[in-house]
């Protein structure tokens, strides 16, 4: 709870990286319908992972490669990891060759070839000469036949390439001798026909030199029939697997549930970002400039009485008494105790349920408490009431001198409290003309009794986006206290609120929080902006007789308004619900217009 004697750019200036934190966490709760839904897909996407993995294997087999040479064992030669390309190698393994291969050792027709290939992956550990077949099939012992056949396959196919190289290079090196040989039987026949000199001398020169020559592509073709050709060794074999690839039913489905609810918070949070409604106290009070002084319990739905006092539940007449006490101790509401109260838009239910309660809290602690309905539209509280006739003329009676024809007419109620004791009401009428009505010099006369000493003045008007009525009293009531449901209302509307207030010369002392009435879940906010408002009592049948009645003469008007003049009404002849009140209060006489 906010406290009211601290700015709310204080309050929120204060607040800590975990508290905002914690609260945007627990606003990510608030949307249980998104967070299941994720979850509910997680689980349903974990339970299909482990059911058609339940009857997949996978097997494994590792071969290390090497190149040809000629002494394997010679730590001069050259690096065996320069000679070969791992990433040729494996694409090789991959191959069409390797799939033919495999295939007529294990009896594979060629129209299935390319389901051969599918289920072999070949991958190659870091830092190594290592490819590893992994082969995935339907039964333990296809799998591990399937990929020692691929392995074997490759190693034979390598070899293969290996030796038809090898051919290939013997076959040109003997190419190159097949001259020669013939070049030094040639110099054989020349020698034995030439005599003993320089010529013959010369001779045996060139076949020296062409001996060498046919000696060293000789020694060339030896070393290629001498090289080791093995591609490489098989370092692990593959095997039946015992159990089927994938971590289970019950692992898959918690894995789909953790994924699951990471969809849903992601999902949340979105929602969260574009929420219209404000997520929490803090933004209400960051909206208004000001507190939020209370948090009425969930359970008032509406449809109960309007004074919480005497209600089985404590609960909600104790918070309108620590709003009440809060508002005691603001020093902008204990310099002119004016209090207006109203709700944004929509129903003004709880907004007279709050301002009837925060007048009874102040009686209750020894104020002279004056509660205004300025709700001309839909006046409702007499009616709901226990009221009785003002005995108490300090407020209203007399203002004039002569009864009013219009509101405030000097009528006076007294409420019943129960234990918080009384306070006096002046009840609304529907008038005429509202504006002219609330900004009568009567109107702030009424208004002007909170400076009185230990007096307070409520005013109920009604929602302030609906009807420009409460801006009308903001300048002479300066403390504005806006009652709203976080979920039924806007960030911008509260924000437009405080300008509106602001810009009429007000001040918002707080907000006190409701939950949402059934009228503003159904259509409050997109219905008009009577949307959700309580129905109002019947009316006396005499307002639509007057549709029907001739209009007087002159003379009949003069004598009437004689009798009007002459009449002083008795409070203490009222008696409430007679009807003789809403005749008096609703006539409009032609003469008038």
């Amino acid at each position: 709870m906010t406290e009211t004697n601290r700015p709310a750019a204080a309050v929120t200036a204060g607040e800590d990286e975990p508290d905002l934190l914690r609260d945007q966490f627990r606003q990510l709760t608030r949307y249980r319908r998104i967070l299941l839904g994720g979850i509910g897909v997680g689980l349903v996407g974990g339970a299909w992972l482990g059911i058609t993995s339940a009857d997949t294997y996978v097997a494994s087999s590792d071969v290390v490669l090497r190149a040809p040479a000629l002494n394997p064992f010679d730590a001069n030669g050259s690096s065996p990891d320069k000679l070969i390309n791992i990433g040729s190698e494996r694409q090789a393994a991959l191959g069409n060759e390797v799939a033919k291969n495999a295939a007529k050792d294990l009896g594979v027709a060629d129209d299935e070839l390319g389901a051969l290939r599918r289920g072999l992956q070949v991958t190659n550990p870091p830092q190594t000469l290592v490819l590893r077949f992994t082969y995935t099939a339907s039964s333990p012992q296809e799998a591990a036949k399937r990929a020692n056949a691929m392995t074997e396959a490759y190693l034979k196919n390598r070899q293969a390439a290996y030796e038809a190289q090898r051919d290939n290079m013997v076959k040109a090196k003997k190419k190159q001798v097949a001259p020669i040989a013939e070049r030094i039987e040639d110099l054989n026949k020349e020698i034995s026909r030439t005599p003993d000199g320089p010529g013959r001398d010369t001779l045996y020169t060139q076949k020296a030199e062409a001996a060498s020559t046919k000696g060293s592509i000789d020694g060339d073709i030896q070393k290629l029939g001498s090289l080791d050709m093995s591609p490489g060794r098989i370092t692990n074999t593959a095997t039946p697997p015992k159990a089927p690839d994938g971590p289970g039913l019950i692992m898959s489905l918690l894995i789909g549930g953790a994924v699951g609810l990471a969809i849903g918070l992601l999902a949340a949070w979105v929602r969260l970002v574009f929420d219209p409604a404000p997520r929490s106290d803090g933004d209400v009070a960051r909206a208004l400039r000001a507190p939020v002084l209370g948090n009425l319990p969930r359970d008032r739905t509406g449809g109960g009485p309007l004074l919480a006092a005497g209600e089985a539940d404590p609960r909600l007449a104790e918070e309108y008494r620590s709003v009440a006490f809060r508002l005691a101790y603001d020093a902008r509401f204990a310099d002119r105790r004016r209090l207006l109260v109203v709700a944004p838009r929509g129903s003004s239910e709880t907004a007279a349920a709050v301002a009837v309660n925060l007048a009874a809290s102040f009686a209750e602690t020894g104020k002279d408490v004056l509660m205004i309905e300025a709700d001309l539209r839909t006046p409702v509280l007499a009616s709901q009431l226990r009221t009785d006739t003002g005995a108490r003329p300090r407020w209203s009676s007399q203002m004039s001198g002569a009864a009013e024809t219009e509101w405030p007419d000097g009528r006076q109620l007294v409420v019943d409290a129960g234990e918080s004791g009384s306070f006096d009401l002046i009840p609304g009428e529907s008038v005429r003309n509202v504006a002219r009505a609330l900004t009568s010099q009567r109107a702030s006369r009424l208004i002007s009794e909170a400076d009185s000493p230990n007096s307070t003045v409520v005013v109920l008007a009604p929602p302030v986006l609906s009807y420009a009525d409460a801006l009308a009293l903001v300048d002479r009531v300066d403390g504005v206290l806006v009652v709203c449901a976080p979920r039924a209302v806007h960030r911008t509307d509260l924000v437009r609120i405080r300008e509106l207030i602001s810009g009429a010369g007000g001040t918002v002392l707080g907000a006190v929080l409701h939950s949402a009435l059934p009228a503003d879940k159904k259509g409050g906010r997109k219905g008009g902006k009577d949307a959700g408002r309580r129905p109002e009592p019947a009316p006396a049948p005499a307002p639509p007789r007057r549709q029907h009645v001739p209009p007087p003469s002159a003379a009949d008007r003069e004598r009437e308004q004689v009798r009007d003049a002459e009449r002083v009404p008795d409070p203490t002849q009222h008696i409430p619900g007679d009807g003789s009140d809403t005749v008096a209060l609703r006539m409009v006489r032609p003469g008038e217009r």
